[in-house]
């Protein structure tokens, strides 16, 4: 159904209350109201003492892109297709961004501003939005929900220098995973004085809005995007990725809009996730969510009941590709590592750039790093990991093996086995084939169509390739002729994750892989043979590389995947730096969302093009990654 927006404001609408979304990036619950000493937040504070906290709130995603797609679907970006960083795929014609949804209630919506969807927006879903957008500017009478995000905590301001320092680095509380080092003290220590720039940001919204009497028509939510800016906090879908604060004010006149267990000054130890915003804030306009939203509104007419788990995911993070999917009731945080052959620590570009990453893989190189601190920089990865909060916060000793936690660990894969059916997790294909195996329509649509995407056989196989049984080895054989391409992909990578004994004893069903109809099929043969097989195989494998890698003939999906396999081989792929070192840059991508990540990969195969590999990205597109 087309939406269309009368200049009048429709009738009751001015009964209905005003909503704020104060929001920040890169900062999970590190805040007074939260009970860390270290912090200063006295807005946000303030705000709490009033309204509520939240103590079990969860990001959908630990990077920005894919968790704002899933507040403004209210959808999991592994469910739509938007889970990888700076991505762009469709979405259903008949599925709405959620502010149209107010916009057509009579709601004047406006951000300011980052948006960073992974899905495309249309005229209708803001009445602004831009670094001038404001309530200010809504018609008399007319309710608004705003969004003003602060950036101000951003990744990238934890590392900016020279730093007018406040929090002293000798109180901050020093992770177990992190090396007590004076590079990673001092990035905690600014990260805690950006974290209080974010919360005079928020004061200041608030005063706005005393200023001009309509606190007391004004339901405010404050949270942060995902976990801190800091490494394995960012990108990591643990609690220390995903874990946000989530602090929601409901003033005398709306509270009897405000969830069930609201208590002014209290707390809720409701589990919340970012796929519950969206309903949340229809419930509180009056509207009735969707269906198809896979959250549920915990405040409003239409509350739901409070979940029993929450869910994350991780896709591919800029040039790194991962898939990994995490599960928490609250106490315990399970994760599924899907790709245990790379590491926590895969070298993303931008990661690097904070000290404390630098420092951190310097130290693990030189031997200085303990159990805990090794864990970011291991391969393989164990294949599943289970985490109890209350005696482990910073998640460093993993209970998988523990017989006494047996039954926790099943319950919590089934739950996660159980989610993944339920929303149909699209981000098991290879990313090239979530977007080869759509006919004009969206992921999402290509995903409940078991023609196009056979779910639970792709997911049979992801499961048994990447738990590394030996015992599984056959299965994998007759899955590496399956009918279905991401079948075989996955058959492929079971070879490749378990290494040289595999690999070699079934070199030849890999050899005919190499000419197999999927490019992405043919890479992970080439990869697993020349890292494991026979020296006589690699000159075939590099062909097969050197051929697939060439982004104007293959793609950015493919050539992303050849690149990465290029640089996975070390030294032995070599002989095809000269070959990386002609690739165009500057290739056609589908969205400019995907342009700087082969530039990216061309760098890190040939570290002396590193200096060069930014310039050589067109000047518009170089702007459009600049706010990471």
């Amino acid at each position: 159904m087309a939406l269309t927006f009368a200049c009048a404001v429709p009738a009751g609408a001015a009964e209905r209350p005003n909503i704020l979304w104060l929001t920040s990036e890169d900062h999970g619950p590190e805040m007074g109201c939260y009970g860390d000493a270290n912090a200063r937040t006295p807005n946000v504070d303030a705000l709490a003492a009033k309204g509520m906290i939240f103590k079990h709130a969860w990001s959908t995603h630990p990077v920005c892109a894919p968790a704002r797609t899933a507040i403004i679907t209210g959808l999991y970006s592994h469910s739509s297709g938007g889970i990888h960083m700076r991505s762009m795929v469709p979405i259903p014609a008949t599925l709405r961004l959620f502010p149209e949804f107010l916009r057509e209630a009579g709601y004047y919506c406006t951000n300011h501003s980052k948006e960073d969807y992974n899905v495309p927006k249309t005229e209708r879903t803001w009445d602004a939005s831009s670094n001038q957008a404001h309530w200010r500017n809504r018609a008399p009478g007319q309710p608004f929900f705003a969004v003003f995000n602060s950036t101000k905590s951003h990744e990238s301001q934890i590392r900016t220098r020279p730093h007018r320092a406040i929090a002293d680095p000798a109180k901050i509380r020093v992770p177990a995973y992190h090396p007590d080092v004076p590079e990673v003290r001092q990035d905690w220590a600014q990260y805690y004085d950006k974290v209080s720039e974010a919360d005079a940001d928020a004061g200041a919204r608030l005063r706005e809005l005393e200023e001009a009497g309509l606190s007391a028509n004004t339901i405010v939510f404050y949270y942060g995007d995902h976990g801190s800016g800091m490494p394995r906090s960012k990108r990591w879908p643990s609690n220390s990725g995903l874990h946000v604060p989530l602090v929601v004010y409901f003033p005398p006149q709306w509270q009897h809009l405000a969830p069930s267990e609201y208590r002014p000054g209290g707390t809720s130890d409701r589990l919340v996730s970012f796929v519950d915003l969206a309903p949340t804030v229809l419930s509180l306009a009056g509207v009735q969510p969707p269906p198809w939203m896979q959250g549920r509104a915990f405040a409003g007419p239409y509350q739901g009941d409070p979940p029993d788990y929450l869910f994350g995911a991780r896709g591919r993070m800029d040039e790194r590709a991962d898939t990994v999917r995490s599960v928490t009731d609250g106490r315990y945080v399970y994760l599924r590592n899907f790709y245990p052959h790379v590491s926590q620590g895969q070298r993303v570009t931008y990661q690097f750039e904070t000290p404390t990453t630098r420092i951190w893989r310097t130290q693990f190189d030189a031997g200085l790093t303990n159990e805990a601190q090794s864990l970011f920089w291991r391969v393989p990865k164990a294949p599943e990991e289970l985490y109890d909060l209350t005696d482990d916060r910073d998640e460093v000793h993993n209970l998988a093996d523990s017989p006494e936690h047996q039954a926790i660990l099943r319950r919590m894969r089934a739950a996660l086995q159980s989610h993944q059916r339920e929303v149909r997790d699209v981000a098991l294909l290879p990313e090239g084939e979530l977007h080869s195996r759509l006919r004009g329509d969206s992921p999402y649509e290509m995903a409940r169509d078991e023609s196009r995407y056979p779910f639970q056989r792709v997911l049979a196989a992801a499961d048994l390739a990447s738990r590394l049984e030996p015992a599984d080895v056959p299965q994998l054989r007759a899955w590496l002729e399956d009918t279905d391409s991401a079948v075989r992909y996955w058959a492929a990578l079971g070879f490749l994750m378990r290494g040289s004994e595999a690999v070699q004893r079934d070199q030849e069903l890999l050899r005919r892989a190499l000419a197999d109809s999927s490019p992405h099929v043919r890479i992970v043969a080439a990869e697993a043979l020349a890292t494991h097989g026979a020296a006589s195989d690699l000159g075939r494998c590099l062909d097969v590389l050197r051929e697939l890698a060439a982004p104007r003939a293959n793609g950015v999906f493919v050539a992303m995947s050849a690149l990465a396999a290029i640089e996975a081989l070390g030294p032995k792929s070599r002989p095809l730096h000269p070959f990386v070192s002609t690739l165009d840059p500057n290739f056609p991508v589908p969205h400019e969302r995907f342009a700087s990540y082969v530039p990216r990969q061309i760098a890190n195969i040939l570290p002396e093009a590193r200096t060069e590999a930014a310039p050589s990205v067109s000047p518009r597109r170089a702007k459009k990654q600049q706010r990471r």
